[in-house]
């Protein structure tokens, strides 16, 4: 199943997020995602595994596993390149050995202090508070990602963890529109306010922590994941299914890209079995109203500020 972006390409529903995969567990991880059928990877510059990622997609392109225009590639620009969005860009391409992107998005909202192109630090003051450079505009930002794509280097150009405000001053000040914007969402942080808004526009919404976090963000941020919810527990005995099952067909449901990350060969085959089964329009509002408003990603905890503040 695909999404058709706002410039006509077509972006797969089910992609697989490389966030915190150890390096030298990736190579065999994306060869055995593209063989169970994934065709959407979802990098970053900051995730700091670019490189072990092109070189997994290289030996996929050279065996024949999977041709480059069958694969949908993102990445993201970091904060502290919010002044070097080309420099970032090409760094990135170099990285996972790659002529284009797919898509490329702004990872956050906010310029920090520039610590060299692709080295992805998050320099703090003598405060302790992340460092950020009030001489970037979000707006100088998107000009210069508008120029990747009259460059050839990416075909879609898109926003992360913008929320209604900064989504509208996008649309107002845009060329070429974002074709997504990626946001954490799950069913303890359903966002319906600002789903609606996107897809509204013609913005595709991608659900990063589809999952609600799980035991990545439970080890970080000490938050508790909606797979444990027996709600949930319920819905997916009802159709015979994992709670992982349900939770990505809902999100599946909703019209939002749905980037699951997991780092075992079971996990990575059942995140992508979620095309046999249709939730009820029922099953659908019960998960409605399990929305806590929960976030449960919160870079605050290595920032010094809370940014969603």
């Amino acid at each position: 199943m695909e999404i058709t972006l706002n410039n006509g390409f077509k972006m797969p529903i089910v992609g697989l997020g490389v966030w915190r995969m150890e390096k030298e567990g990736i190579r065999d991880l994306i060869i055995n995602a593209i063989k169970i059928g994934y065709r959407h990877l979802d990098c970053a510059a900051d995730y700091r595994n670019e490189a072990e990622v092109g070189e997994a997609l290289t030996e996929a392109f050279k065996t024949g596993l999977v041709k480059r225009e069958d694969l949908f590639i993102t990445t993201k620009l970091w904060n502290s390149d919010h002044g070097h969005v080309i420099e970032a860009c090409k760094d990135s391409l170099k990285k996972l050995q790659l002529d284009y992107l797919d898509l490329f998005l702004v990872h956050f909202p906010v310029a920090t202090k520039h610590t060299g192109v692709g080295t992805t630090d998050s320099a703090l003051g003598n405060d302790g508070v992340l460092d950020i450079d009030t001489t970037i505009s979000l707006e100088t930002t998107w000009h210069d990602m508008e120029k990747l794509v009259s460059m050839g280097l990416v075909r879609s150009i898109g926003i992360s963890n913008y929320d209604v405000f900064l989504t509208r001053d996008c649309l107002a000040y845009s060329k070429i529109k974002p074709a997504v914007n990626q946001i954490e969402t799950h069913p303890y942080f359903q966002r319906d306010s600002l789903v609606k808004f996107c897809q509204k526009h013609g913005i595709c919404v991608t659900a990063h922590t589809p999952l609600g976090g799980a035991t990545a963000n439970a080890e970080w941020f000490g938050t508790v994941s909606c797979l444990d919810d027996p709600v949930l527990k319920d819905v997916a005995e009802k159709y015979k299914k994992t709670v992982a099952q349900v939770v990505l067909r809902w999100g599946i449901q909703r019209d939002t890209v749905v980037i699951p990350k997991t780092s075992k060969p079971t996990r990575l085959e059942e995140n992508f079995q979620v095309f046999d089964f249709e939730l009820s329009k029922e099953d659908m509002e019960v998960i409605k109203t399990m929305d806590r408003k929960y976030r449960t990603n919160q870079p605050a905890k290595f920032w010094g500020i809370d940014l969603y503040a």
